[in-house]
């Protein structure tokens, strides 16, 4: 099985190469290899390769940048999805990209299905649901799957990370907490694409969710951070963490209130249960901790 990689250097693309190497050969394009803005580039590198599969974890997630570069997002997360997918055709390839939780307004106040109505609420979300709308109008072999509240040991910024990086500068610091969602590992992201590859079939195409289980609010995944870093011996100079209101911290992108997705689908597909969000945490900086102390 010979696999492309799209977005190898991101958090979610650099913890895809080992569960992929396991499956195949892995083809791994980064952004100096690729330009996701020159469509017709990008479905005639597709064609060379000719993949079995292909797993596009690239996209744009500057979510407040995006509010002012929107033909720029809309390219990357709506037009390029569209493009592979017609790629994926003409070689026969499964193509399996990564959206997200910002397709949705965060109303509901119960998880989100598959079956629920979008309704993005930035021009994120609204270029993340193109993508995901372009994928569908092609059709064929193809695998959307969701998630929310992405973190990893890598990749360059993270909201986990940049607890770190404040808590070991100051000993205040406010953060949200009327957003709820599920904070979910990177790595967990990346097993589960890795198992659904070998299952996907014609009855089991689709739209997927997957998210670490549990709930948390921005507060309540920050104070965790910080006990859980504490244990592991991170420099930390964080004596308070204090809920906020969003209102108190605005920012140019406005995020969904509650944004859980229901993970049922995929769990009655893979037969497994997604791992608790502390118990990732746990694992995610026990990891870090062996690379940065």
């Amino acid at each position: 099985m010979k696999i492309l990689l799209i977005g190898s250097q991101g958090q979610v693309g650099q913890a895809l190469q080992m569960p992929l190497s396991q499956l195949g050969e892995v083809v791994s394009w980064h952004r100096q290899d690729l330009d996701l803005t020159h469509l017709e580039v990008l479905s005639s590198a597709v064609l060379t390769q000719q993949p079995d599969v292909i797993v596009n974890a690239a996209a744009y997630t500057a979510v407040d940048k995006a509010e002012a570069e929107p033909t720029l997002a809309h390219q990357i997360n709506g037009a390029a999805p569209k493009q592979l997918a017609l790629a994926a055709r003409d070689c026969g390839a499964t193509l399996i990209h990564i959206s997200t939780d910002y397709v949705f307004d965060g109303t509901q106040g119960s998880p989100y299905a598959e079956t629920d109505i979008p309704h993005p609420q930035s021009v994120y979300g609204h270029s993340k649901l193109a993508g995901e709308q372009g994928i569908q109008a092609v059709g064929g072999r193809y695998a959307i799957l969701r998630t929310a509240w992405v973190y990893g040991a890598q990749g360059k910024g993270n909201f986990v990370k940049t607890m770190l990086r404040l808590g070991a500068d100051r000993e205040t610091l406010k953060v949200v907490a009327d957003q709820v969602g599920s904070p979910t590992w990177s790595q967990e992201i990346a097993n589960t694409i890795a198992a659904m590859i070998p299952v996907l079939n014609e009855q089991t195409y689709g739209l997927y969710h997957y998210t670490n289980s549990g709930v948390a609010s921005w507060y309540d995944l920050a104070v965790a951070v910080f006990e859980e870093a504490a244990q592991l011996g991170f420099p930390l100079k964080v004596q308070n963490v204090l809920p906020i209101a969003t209102a108190e911290y605005p920012l140019p992108a406005q995020r969904p209130t509650y944004s859980v997705l229901s993970g049922i689908k995929l769990r009655d597909l893979l037969g497994i249960t997604a791992p608790h969000w502390r118990q990732s945490l746990r694992q995610m900086l026990t990891e870090l901790a062996k690379q940065t102390l």
